[in-house]
């Protein structure tokens, strides 16, 4: 696995040993960041259920100013802060070793100065149906812009409306068992600037 473009372009990743992480492949990360390369340019990132951490740091060598990366797995979180260091981005990352829906709550205690994340990546495992849950919750918790990008990894057979949140699907592309789906804030009460 590999950084694909801007500033570490080619650099490889630490991959993980065991299954319990499941990387997003190169193929559907470029495919990924043709959609949202125009949004990276200092952006705020927020990589939940990160694995490898491989969607924050390709936001990071595209240009991102800081990105945060959430994962309750100890080999994941390990995995990530290897990445980090590799890449020589600690400077503009954190990384949070904790179950997602508790660390979005920690983050926005820590955020209210703060403007909220731009392009939040989530890769939750397959058949449990998080998407929803973890897209209400930011809002709730006002961490993102009224401007944000949410981009959800998910099999093809776990249902999400077109509505959640007070985020709107806005394009929806499948990579053999996987959909990506794209979602705006549509409600900017709901998700202040």
């Amino acid at each position: 696995m590999r950084i694909i473009a801007g500033e570490f372009r080619g650099r490889r990743l630490q991959t993980p040993k065991g299954r319990n992480i499941r990387p997003t492949s190169d193929r559907v990360r470029e495919a990924i960041f043709n959609v949202v390369a125009a949004r990276t340019m200092g952006a705020k990132v927020l990589d939940l259920f990160a694995g490898t951490g491989a969607l924050g740091l390709e936001a990071l060598s595209r240009g991102a100013s800081r990105a945060v990366f959430v994962d309750q797995d100890l080999e994941a979180a390990r995995l990530i802060e290897e990445n980090i260091r590799l890449l020589g981005v600690a400077d503009r990352t954190v990384v949070m070793h904790r179950a997602i829906l508790p660390s979005l709550t920690i983050l926005a205690a820590h955020s209210t100065k703060a403007p909220g994340f731009d392009l939040v990546f989530l890769d939750p495992p397959y058949g449990l149906n998080l998407v929803q849950d973890v897209l209400q919750r930011l809002t709730d918790l006002r961490l993102v812009t009224s401007t944000a990008l949410a981009v959800a990894e998910h099999h093809r057979k776990d249902a999400i409306p077109v509505q959640c949140g007070g985020w709107q699907k806005t394009k929806e592309r499948r990579y053999g068992d996987t959909l990506i789906s794209y979602f705006s804030c549509e409600d900017p009460d709901a998700c202040p600037s």
